[in-house]
């Protein structure tokens, strides 16, 4: 019998098997002591299913649901179950998996006819059937051109054209019984392993709801999110009448040559929104204060820029205050649960001297602007003195711009906020959405890596405390914007790939950043290029690929 040796980072051991043997079965045998059980794991740092067969030397750490890849792959595996349901109760019927809101997955439910809070019930209960019936998901590994004939015969022309466009010789897809998907990631083996979710009619279509993944024994909070939806809904149906809702249909467009037109119409879509905002702005009277925030990486910088000049258009001059301006003397500052400085809290401001000045500003009053010195850490004045004049607004960008409590004691009336964020529209394909974190990680990688002398290692390492401080302080204030912008475009990633994958290459096989490094480098590889050259210098993207009017 041959064996193999398999290293357990879970246990610290080192194991012999025979050859072939599955992750589960690894698992059973070693019986690592984990809190919850594994969902996949990562084999020489690359995330794979528990039905991985083993045919050398490895390490492996076991994941369960509470990391983020656990978490993506117990979703996956819900939006599987999903379309099977949708498949068993209304054949003829379509599901459209579409974009994250309210802590959940906006699902468009295509029957002919208006969903009903009795369809989303008949869902629900045969997807606890399915999930009781423990039925083994399968993969199967085909032909591609099989594949896409299997798919067209089923009426997923997103599935056909995205599989056209990579020119692969074999294609892997999943089955539930009778039922055969595609996912560009990993799912669970077998529909019994989801335990928790929630499906019910949410506008017109559904809510498929998910674990909390720090407490996956329940769901997430059920919270209204109205004007990120309708941001959402309304690019999809721009997208729709486009013509380009998915990877395929992009992949198509830039194979046929029409990525120049696209572009242009896209950025011209941009300018539009921002001048819209800019006079919404303008007739709203008493505005003297506009608050732009955003998550890393939204392009909130350039957003501010272009949204400046709009203004002016408008007869309005902006004049742009910084809020790292008004940080704490740093031994003031609070610390997070690890003792170290959080500069990210809002308490590292000095709301009081932010506040006060403000109003001093609106009030026609002279106020000395403060200054942060970053070297010492201790706020100073700056000698630099600043009046507000008649056709004035303050116009101030940062993370906690749209927090009630920054502003507390400023008229709200007087206030207009603005929240920019790279909202990702298009899909992989009908059952398989864009992570829109997914779209701002990339463009951090390139910015650090580019600008700041940071390599994608690190950034990648330093993402899961800046989407905590994300979550913290300003996700939930979103609903408080008076306008959003969508940074994303409709063809952006096509345009970031060539530099997000130069840097992404250079992740070593033996860190821990290296899965993730991967997973991009996959899904990437879905994605036809677009040459930067054709990218205008005044575009957002520019704030992250170089090139740029704006001087940052």
């Amino acid at each position: 019998m041959k064996t193999i040796e398999i290293r357990c980072t879970n246990n610290n051991s080192i194991t012999k098997f025979e050859i072939g043997i599955t992750l589960a079965e690894v698992f059973f045998q070693l019986n690592p002591k984990m809190p919850l059980p594994p969902v996949a794991a990562k084999v020489n740092n690359e995330i794979v299913s528990m039905s991985y067969r083993i045919f050398g030397n490895k390490t492996v750490e076991f994941i369960d649901i509470t990391s983020t890849a656990g978490m993506r792959i117990y979703t996956r595996t819900l939006f599987f179950i999903l379309c099977k349901a949708v498949h068993d109760i209304f054949p003829e019927g379509k599901v459209d998996i579409e974009f994250p809101v309210s802590n959940g997955y906006y699902c468009n439910l295509r029957i002919g006819r208006p969903v009903t809070e009795d369809d989303a019930a008949k869902l629900r209960e045969q997807m606890e059937n399915i999930i009781a019936s423990s039925i083994p998901i399968k993969r199967h590994q085909r032909p591609t051109e099989e594949v896409i004939e299997m798919f067209r015969k089923m009426g997923d022309e997103s599935k056909v054209l995205l599989l056209k466009s990579l020119g692969r010789l074999y294609t892997i897809y999943c089955s539930i019984d009778d039922y055969n998907d595609y996912f560009y990631g990993p799912t669970l083996t077998n529909t019994q392993d989801i335990n928790v979710f929630g499906l019910e009619k949410t506008y017109d279509g559904l809510l498929l709801r998910v674990p909390q993944r720090n407490n996956p024994s329940k769901l997430g909070d059920l919270i209204r999110q109205d004007k990120m939806f309708e941001v959402f809904n309304e690019y999809h149906q721009w997208q729709d009448t486009m013509g380009i809702s998915t990877v395929g249909e992009l992949n198509q467009a830039i194979m046929g040559g029409l990525s120049s037109g696209l572009i242009l119409v896209f950025e011209a879509l941009q300018e539009k929104k921002l001048s819209r905002i800019a006079d919404a702005i303008a007739q709203r009277e008493g505005v003297k204060v506009v608050l732009i925030a955003g998550p890393s990486s939204s392009g909130k910088t350039t957003t501010c820029k272009r949204l400046s000049i709009q203004l002016l258009t408008n007869g309005i001059r902006p004049v742009g205050i910084s809020l790292d301006d008004y940080f704490v003397n740093r031994e003031e500052t609070p610390r997070d649960e690890n003792g170290e400085y959080d500069f990210e809290s809002l308490y590292a401001l000095n709301l009081p001297l932010f506040n006060q000045q403000l109003n001093a500003l609106i009030n026609g009053e002279e106020v000395e602007l403060p200054r942060y010195n970053f070297v010492t850490g201790q706020s100073e004045m700056s000698g630099k003195k600043l009046r507000l004049k008649e056709n004035e607004v303050l116009v101030i960008e940062g993370i906690h711009a749209l927090n009630p409590e920054l502003t507390s004691q400023i008229p709200q009336h007087q206030i207009f906020r603005v929240y920019a964020s790279a909202l990702t529209t298009i899909t992989m394909d009908n059952h398989n959405y864009i992570p829109t974190t997914d779209n701002r990680l990339l463009r951090r990688i390139i910015r650090d890596s580019k600008y700041r002398n940071c390599p994608a290692q690190t950034t990648l390492h330093r993402w899961a405390s800046v989407r905590a401080g994300e979550d913290k302080w300003i996700f939930p204030f979103q609903e408080n914007a008076d306008a959003i912008f969508n940074t994303a475009m409709l063809f952006e990633l096509a345009v970031i790939k060539n530099q997000a994958e130069a840097a992404l290459e250079q992740v070593p096989e033996n860190c821990p950043e290296y899965a993730e490094a991967s997973r991009l480098l996959s899904f990437l590889h879905y994605i036809k290029p677009i040459s930067e050259s054709q990218i205008p210098p005044t575009s957002l993207l520019r704030e992250f690929l170089g090139g740029s009017t704006f001087v940052y």
